[in-house]
């Protein structure tokens, strides 16, 4: 059982290499209160039909509404947001108390502050493990010219600007790597 548990350990080590953003994923439950839960699994699919995809452990006590929904609004977080991230990582609480947030056009939760939001209907739903892989159609989205909150080998991290053009900071590298 020990050798599981280091095999486990060592995976979650290796995955924590690759840093990602923090989103807050939300939905209302089927008794019309707001579920909202931490995710880093956040990705985007593609651009025609525009779909996003997330992932949610399927012990989570936010797995039946967001499974039944057939909605969620992703909101990628600031940098300035990590006390929210906390709190949405936490279970069991009433996350949205003192929170300011208004139903979004398909129902789900929508905060005020984020550095990118998605209004997604629920598309398809795939066995992930011991996850279930959320994709959603986007149905709206905005995105604001703000710093985003990054989470990197188990720690929140902070984003570093690019050289500006013209200088050896691999733009043709980057431009190569983001339109394959």
């Amino acid at each position: 059982m020990a050798d599981i548990e280091d095999a486990k350990r060592a995976f979650r080590h290796a995955l924590g290499s690759f840093a990602t953003g923090v989103t807050i994923t939300t939905t209302m439950d089927g008794n019309g209160n707001p579920v909202g839960v931490t995710a880093s699994s956040f990705n985007s699919v593609s651009l025609d039909p525009p779909l996003v995809l997330w992932s949610l452990a399927k012990n989570s006590l936010s797995y039946d509404a967001f499974s039944s929904s057939g909605h969620f609004a992703v909101h990628i977080l600031a940098a300035d947001q990590m006390d929210l991230s906390n709190r949405f990582a936490r279970s069991g609480e009433d996350k949205f108390s003192g929170i300011d947030w208004q139903e979004g056009a398909h129902g789900s939760p929508v905060f005020a502050h984020h550095a990118a939001l998605f209004e997604c209907t629920t598309r398809h739903q795939y066995d992930g493990g011991d996850h279930v892989i959320l994709v959603g159609e986007v149905q709206s989205f905005e995105a604001r010219d703000m710093e985003p909150l990054i989470f990197h080998a188990g720690n929140y991290a902070k984003t570093r600007k690019k050289p500006p053009a013209g200088s050896s900071g691999g733009d043709e590298l980057a431009e190569k790597l983001f339109t394959q």
